[in-house]
């Protein structure tokens, strides 16, 4: 195993100092562009970025850990260090506290709802190149091709144990199942957080008249409603090996009812600190995917009379609780003397669902899950390396979400493990975390609904593509440096970069023409239910 390991390292480093023109990955053609401009600046960096890695890697004889806890519908100022936390009634002390340690990003952003997102972290990859372009519910039969390559895939290759914890929302049959998409082990649930509220809405009438609104009114209940389609929702999530198939996870924490969350999370921080505790032993580096249900419909008992919880908004508790689990997860890092030797990422998934607010999470922002609106993309994220992150940095560098598959591919010295065979969107920000503001790697972003192309950010504008009139363009023009709310879109003030935009986008297409979108294997084309989904 020593042997093994130090081929690994010696593998690892090589690849780390290679420059990006000579890593296998093919990345979108805009990129090229901003590289090439960059290339010298960027080599100076990779040199001194490889010092760093390579001392750590020597200080700690493997690669880095990695872990990326990915919440679920918290907006864009939710959080305490963006103007949130107490104030909205959501505090998030502890959470705020790993942001001030490390490095708070005031421009990530995401995919505009929870599967696009898992999909863009998981493969580094815009869900509309992989051919699943739509949220899924209970008995669905499509998810994400065993054809893409994820993160933990990767990582495994590179000699990582991988673990993933939380919503999967990737697909419920087996092949679509974490345990066969690279992760070693994995406790997850299958769906969104709305299907653990079905049966708890049914019940809310059956024992008495009752005044109040469930929030799911209308289900029949479990049994009528596997009667009526054939949906089985007795299972609702899973304990998977990789190689050895999976188990109903048992016990309250795997059946659809208004205490699952709780009950889950509170099961998946347990074994996650005992994971963190075996593992730093190892003499191999660890993953961990960690998809909390945070910011859910249910929220928390444990956590509902915390100081400053707003008790209408039951995710307010919620995020109290994973305040608390986070906390514990750090403070297990730094015993088991490898904080130093571990990356934390955390990051939403997408913006706040206001559908049932005041039971919501909340942005300052205009527009919400769902939108390619800022309020619907832009997120919170921040980044926690103790030793390598420089404590209190809050860089207003572009950072999306596919990015943290290729840094972790980088951290890992396994970019050669990327396919060639397709566009990874994701691009290596070691840099940003490593050197800081200005570092990033990234100017522009294309915004995908479904599979329309809804926006384009570039530098610090912003182009709402709609339908053009007279020969003129259809934009909305925004600067969401100075405006971030979006509330100033005007079409003749950005009439200079139209033609930017355009060589940018046909940059795109043509890469799309090269590298076409994965066609979906399950539902043919008219039988999605609605057009962009």
């Amino acid at each position: 195993m020593k042997k093994l390991t130090k081929v690994i390292l010696m593998v690892a480093i090589f690849m780390i100092a290679l420059p990006f023109y000579l890593q296998a990955a093919q990345f979108d053609a805009p990129y090229y562009d901003f590289a090439k401009k960059n290339e010298a600046k960027w080599a100076a960096e990779d040199k001194e970025i490889n010092k760093k890695l390579a001392a750590l890697q020597k200080k700690f004889g493997k690669p880095p850990n990695i872990i990326y806890i990915l919440a679920d519908d918290v907006g864009w100022g939710e959080m305490g260090w963006q103007g949130g936390g107490k104030h909205r009634g959501t505090p998030t002390p502890e959470l705020d506290k790993m942001a001030h340690e490390g490095m708070r990003f005031w421009a990530a952003y995401a995919e505009p709802s929870c599967t696009p997102s898992r999909i863009a972290i998981n493969t580094g990859r815009h869900p509309v190149r992989t051919g699943l372009l739509s949220v899924l519910w209970p008995g669905q039969i499509k998810g994400l091709s065993a054809k893409e390559v994820t993160v933990a895939e990767v990582l495994s290759e590179a000699g990582y144990n991988t673990a993933m914890w939380g919503k999967w929302h990737l697909g419920d049959e087996p092949e679509h199942a974490p345990e066969n998409q690279g992760y070693d082990y994995a406790y997850y649930g299958l769906w969104n957080g709305a299907p653990d509220n079905w049966p708890g809405s049914f019940d809310m009438y059956q024992e008495a008249p009752n005044s109040h609104k469930a929030m799911f009114y209308d289900f029949p209940g479990e049994e009528e409603y596997k009667k009526r389609t054939g949906i089985d929702l007795s299972v609702g999530g899973y304990v998977g090996h990789k190689g050895k198939g999976r188990k109903p996870i048992e016990g309250a924490a795997g059946k659809l009812r208004p205490d699952k969350q709780e009950t889950f999370e509170a099961e998946s921080i347990k074994q996650i600190t005992a994971y963190v505790k075996e593992k730093a032993k190892d003499d191999k580096p660890f993953f961990i995917y960690w998809a909390t249900y945070t910011q859910q419909l249910q929220g928390s008992k444990a956590h509902h009379n915390d100081k400053h919880v707003d008790k209408v908004n039951a995710q307010a508790s919620g995020m109290a609780a994973h305040n608390a689990h986070v906390r514990q997860l750090l403070d297990t890092l730094k015993a088991e003397g490898i904080a130093e030797n571990t990356l934390v990422v955390w990051i939403s998934d997408n913006g706040p669902m206001y559908a049932f607010y005041p039971n919501s999470g909340y942005s300052w922002l205009r527009g919400g899950k769902g939108d390619v609106l800022e309020g619907g993309v832009r997120v919170p994220a921040m980044a926690w390396w103790p030793g390598m992150i420089a404590p209190n940095q809050d860089p207003v560098d572009i950072l999306h979400l596919t990015d943290l598959f290729t840094t972790a591919a980088r951290l890992a010295g396994a970019l050669d493990k990327i396919p060639n065979d397709r566009v990874t969107d994701g691009v290596d920000q070691t840099a940003l975390l490593l050197l800081g503001e200005d570092h990033g790697r990234r100017n522009m972003i294309f915004h995908y609904s479904g599979g329309v192309l809804g926006a384009i950010r570039y530098e610090d504008f912003k182009v709402h593509i709609k339908a053009g009139h007279g020969g003129l363009p259809g934009m909305d023009f925004y600067n969401v440096m100075r405006d971030p709310g979006e509330k100033f879109g005007q079409l003749y003030p950005g009439l200079f970069a139209v033609t930017p935009i355009q060589i940018k986008l046909r940059e795109h297409m043509q890469m799309i023409q090269k590298f076409p979108h994965r066609v979906s294997e399950i539902t043919p084309k008219g039988a999605e239910l609605t057009p962009h989904d």
